[in-house]
């Protein structure tokens, strides 16, 4: 799964998918601002077949955030 998250992240936010780890924060380290995350997680809600609800948006700072969040969901 990390795998495919980090090429998510990498197209969506256009970043190079080598400087991505389970470390990464999305604003401070990949830069991203707001509606850059919403179309992340629109992205991973396609790719996984789930709905993440706006105010879990407000947990996920980092890529381990939204692992952690995809696992409790059941994503493999």
């Amino acid at each position: 799964m990390l795998e495919k998250v980090i090429e998510i992240i990498a197209k969506q936010l256009t970043v190079d998918a080598g400087t991505i780890t389970e470390n990464s924060s999305f604003k401070e380290d990949l830069g991203a601002d707001s509606l850059e995350l919403f179309e992340l997680i629109m992205a991973v809600e396609e790719e996984f077949d789930l709905e993440v609800p706006s105010e879990d948006l407000n947990t996920m700072e980092t890529v381990s955030d939204l692992l952690t969040y995809l696992k409790n969901k059941g994503v493999e």
